[in-house]
C-alpha cells in the first residue's frame, strides 16, 4: 500500500479484505457469502441500509420465460433458476428464514394476437383455467402454465443478510463510495463520504448508482417500479401475469400487484392515482379482489442499462470487476450471478459464457 492511502486511514494500522463488496443489495450479499465459502474476506459497504432498495421493492417472480427474457439472457436465466431450490435451502440452513420459495408455477395471459405457437408453455383451456384459480373473472386472454417459481424478496434478503453476518461478512452501512483507490494502475479499495477500506479486489454491485463511482461510469439508471400489497381477498396459488398487471400471491395470504416501469430518476414516490390504476387492473383479473384492503404501497429502482442486459465480469481496471444492471431480473438472476462472479473474482472458470454482459461494450 502506497503512502498516500495509508494517510487515508489516518495512519492507523490498516484493515485490508481480500474483496470489497460495493452494494448491500441481494447480489452484493449472496455474492458475499459466495467468496465467504471459497475463504475470501469480505467487506461490504452499502450507501443506505442492506437489502433496503431495489431487493426490498420486488415482486419475487422467477420469470425465465423465453417470451418475456432478452434472448442473450436466456442461458443465465434458466441456470439460476434451476439454482433456487438449493439456494434458499443453504440460506434458510443459515438464518433460519423461510424465503417462502412458491412453485405452484404461473398463469401467463396473452391476447390472442400476441400468441407465439410452440412456445415452451402448456396452454390451458378455459374450464380447466376456473380449476385451477376459481377466482379468475371472465377475459379474452389466451392462458398459459408456466413451471415457474416466486419468493419473497424481503425475506431472501433478510435471510441473506443474517447469513453473511454469519458467515463473518463485515458490513459498513450508510456510507456511500466515491471512487477507487488506485495503487500503480490497480485497485487498492474504495474511499466512501466517510472513510477509506483497503482490498486487492472490488466489485462494484451497487445496482441504479453503479455508474456514479469514479472511474468508470456505467451506464446504470434507475428505472421506477410502483407496486402494492392487498391482504383479505381471494386466495390465490398462482402468480399471475397479464399484459397490464401481475398478482403474486404469498403464503401467508397477502398478494402483490405490480408493476409500472417509468424513467422518474431517483424519485421513489408513490403516485396515489397509478397504485389504483393497478389496483382496478387486479381487480378486472380477479373481481374478489375488490374486497381486499390495501396493506402497502411503495416504490422501487431498479438498474437500468441501455441494452436490458446485466453487466457482469471484469473492467479494465486491474482488481475492479462488476455485477450490476440487473433491471427486472435481480431477484431472479441472484444464484448465478453470486455463483458466476465468486469464480470470475477468485480466478476460476465461470463455466456461462459471459461475453454478452461484459462492461467493454460499454468501454468500461
Amino acid at each position: 500500500m502506497n503512502f498516500h492511502i495509508a494517510h487515508l486511514f489516518y495512519n492507523a494500522e490498516v484493515r485490508t479484505w481480500d474483496v470489497i463488496i460495493v452494494g448491500g443489495g441481494i447480489i452484493g450479499l449472496s455474492l458475499s457469502i459466495a467468496l465467504r465459502k471459497l475463504g475470501s474476506t469480505v467487506l461490504v459497504v452499502e450507501r443506505g441500509e442492506p437489502g433496503r432498495e431495489a431487493s426490498h421493492a420486488a415482486a419475487g417472480m422467477l420469470s425465465d420465460c423465453t417470451l418475456e427474457t432478452p434472448a442473450a439472457l436466456h442461458p443465465l436465466a434458466q441456470a439460476s433458476a434451476r439454482m433456487y431450490p438449493e439456494f434458499v435451502h443453504e440460506l434458510l440452513d443459515e438464518s433460519g428464514i423461510s424465503c417462502d420459495l412458491r412453485d405452484q408455477g404461473t398463469l401467463l395471459f396473452l391476447p390472442a394476437e400476441h400468441v407465439v405457437r410452440g412456445i415452451d408453455a402448456e396452454e390451458v383451456s378455459t374450464a380447466r383455467l376456473s380449476e385451477l384459480e376459481p377466482a379468475l373473472g371472465d377475459h379474452s386472454y389466451v392462458a398459459f402454465y408456466l413451471k415457474e417459481r416466486s419468493v419473497d424478496p424481503r425475506a431472501l434478503t433478510a435471510a441473506a443478510l443474517k447469513a453473511a453476518k454469519h458467515r463473518e461478512v463485515d458490513i459498513s452501512s450508510g456510507t456511500a463510495v466515491t471512487n477507487l483507490l488506485l495503487s500503480d494502475g490497480r485497485v487498492a479499495g474504495v474511499t466512501t463520504d466517510k472513510s477509506s477500506y483497503g482490498a486487492p479486489i472490488v466489485v462494484n454491485c451497487a445496482g441504479a448508482w453503479a455508474g456514479q463511482i469514479s472511474p468508470h461510469q456505467f451506464p446504470t439508471r434507475p428505472v421506477k417500479g410502483q407496486m402494492l400489497c392487498v391482504v383479505g381477498g381471494p386466495v390465490l396459488t398462482h402468480v399471475l401475469r397479464a399484459p397490464d398487471v401481475y398478482l403474486v400471491p404469498r403464503s401467508d395470504g397477502r398478494v402483490l400487484i405490480g408493476a409500472t416501469v417509468e424513467e422518474a430518476g431517483y424519485d421513489k414516490r408513490t403516485d396515489a392515482d397509478t397504485i389504483q390504476r393497478m389496483r382496478r387492473a387486479a381487480i378486472a383479473l380477479v373481481p374478489g379482489l375488490e374486497r381486499a384492503r390495501i396493506l402497502e404501497a411503495w416504490a422501487g429502482l431498479r438498474p437500468g442499462t441501455p441494452d436490458a442486459l446485466p453487466i457482469l465480469g471484469t473492467t479494465s481496471t486491474p482488481g475492479y470487476f462488476v455485477a450490476t444492471g440487473h433491471f427486472r431480473d435481480g431477484i431472479l438472476l441472484t444464484p448465478v450471478t453470486a455463483d458466476v462472479m465468486a469464480k470470475l473474482v477468485t480466478g476460476a472458470d465461470p463455466e456461462l459464457d459471459l461475453t454478452p454482459f461484459s462492461p467493454a461494450r460499454f468501454g468500461c
